[in-house]
């Protein structure tokens, strides 16, 4: 998977477990539903500025969003 992907699927999780709707975090980083929508799909690519954004709403580091999970199996 590429960078891309790891963003949206991160995004995404972290969105999700924060009980957040795809609306909502659009409205707060102040983007329109589909773009965000695209960046988890892995379909867009972010600019940085996006990134930090888009973290920031999620009150996480904008380096844990683009870090692929390491499973444990």
């Amino acid at each position: 998977m590429g960078l891309a992907g790891v963003f949206g699927t991160n995004v995404r999780r972290r969105r999700l477990d924060r009980g957040i709707t795809l609306e909502a975090l659009a409205h707060d980083v102040g983007l329109s539903y589909s773009y965000v929508g695209e960046l988890e799909r892995g379909r867009r690519n972010p600019t940085l500025k996006v990134v930090e954004r888009i973290a920031r709403a999620l009150e996480v580091d904008a380096l844990v969003l683009l870090q692929e999970e390491v499973s444990q199996s």
